[in-house]
């Protein structure tokens, strides 16, 4: 585990006057004791104050502190299943700070790397403590324990959605010497070479490897399967010739596509990305549909008091959708979500489904 860093918290951005809230007590409680009122002023205020800092950057306030009194009681925890710099990790610090000013607490992050982010995503299963909240990855919402049994939590048992935060669609890249330079002809190769042609992941049971096989079910093609430590190797691949083909994320592909080492045929969206607005989507070029996109969503254990989850989803998807954050994770490669919790439960059932079904056809096991 590495280091914790710790975001503190900052004044709130704007204070309700004195005279409005003792103006607001004095209407509801004219004919209440001094005592009462004092005690009504006191509640008044803790529900104005909530939030104010969102107002300031022009998100709705969430004034919903009446909802948890006395929570947040010591520092947030944001666990992250990858080290220093991964994409995680950095998401995390970016949605950390404004947190942090929102919760009136600190709010720390930690990483404990290790099984593609599923050390993390169980430490935050099992906490109790009520102060600890995860920013996960696809696989550690939906198949984990699909792909490896042994998993130390059922994703959809023990974690509850809080906010989709960060998304990006995937690239189907060939080299740049390929004889593939558009969909069609890309379809005809690949069907010609058979086996003979192979595609590269960062690993068993990642989207590289989950998401390709999705493809090859649709459109019949037959690639075989090369497993590299990391998407950076992949790419080094492919550039060699070593392998013809992978889904890349948009960031990496782009530099490499500008470059003129590699070439896109499409993206794995329903619509053409503002990441990558000049590359079609699958099915302008010519290719079966794959809806299928990394993601980035902020998740709790399932234990965590209703009233909390629900301030924690509304301030953390009112934080992504600031322009600031937005701006941040787009220059790490990501287009901000902020999502409701619901319409995050329903991408992670989406996504077992169709990840599960080839984990189960294709007897797809993560050691």
């Amino acid at each position: 585990m590495s280091r914790p860093s710790l975001i503190p918290p900052s004044l709130p951005a704007l204070r309700p006057p004195a005279t409005s809230l003792a103006s607001t007590a004095r209407r509801l409680g004219a004919r209440l004791s001094r005592a009462t009122r004092c005690g009504a002023l006191s509640l008044i205020a803790a529900a104005m104050g909530l939030g104010l800092s969102t107002v300031a950057s022009g998100a709705e306030p969430v004034a919903d502190a009446a909802s948890t009194p006395g929570w947040p009681s010591r520092p947030l925890r944001i666990l992250v299943g990858f080290g220093p710099g991964s994409t995680p990790d950095l998401v995390a610090r970016i949605v950390a700070e404004p947190l942090a000013r929102s919760l009136g607490q600190p709010v720390v992050v930690e990483n404990h790397a290790g099984a593609s982010g599923n050390i993390a995503a169980a430490l935050v299963a099992k906490a109790t403590d009520q102060h600890t909240i995860g920013m996960l990855i696809n696989g550690n919402m939906t198949i984990a324990k699909m792909l490896n049994p042994a998993t130390a939590y059922e994703p959809q048992k023990d974690l509850q959605p809080l906010s989709l935060v960060c998304v990006a669609p995937m690239v189907l890249a060939v080299p740049a010497t390929s004889a593939a330079n558009s969909g069609a002809s890309f379809l005809a190769a690949a069907k010609a070479a058979g086996n003979r042609w192979s595609y590269g992941s960062p690993g068993v049971g990642t989207l590289g490897h989950l998401g390709m096989e999705v493809f090859k079910a649709r459109t019949g093609l037959v690639p075989v399967h090369v497993p590299y430590p990391g998407n950076p190797q992949v790419i080094t691949g492919m550039v060699g010739s070593q392998i013809d083909l992978a889904l890349l994320p948009p960031g990496l592909a782009q530099t490499q596509v500008a470059s003129g080492k590699l070439r896109a045929i499409g993206i794995t969206a329903r619509q053409r990305s503002p990441l990558v607005p000049d590359m079609p989507t699958l099915v302008e070029a010519g290719l079966p549909a794959l809806s299928l996109e990394i993601w980035t969503a902020a998740a709790a254990p399932s234990s965590l008091p209703a009233p909390i989850a629900q301030r924690l989803s509304r301030l953390i998807a009112e934080i992504v959708r600031t322009p600031d954050v937005g701006q941040k994770l787009f220059r790490q490669g990501y287009q901000a979500a902020g999502s409701t919790a619901e319409a995050l439960g329903q991408r992670v059932q989406a996504d077992t489904a169709l990840l599960g079904e080839i984990i189960r056809t294709q007897h797809i096991v993560q050691e």
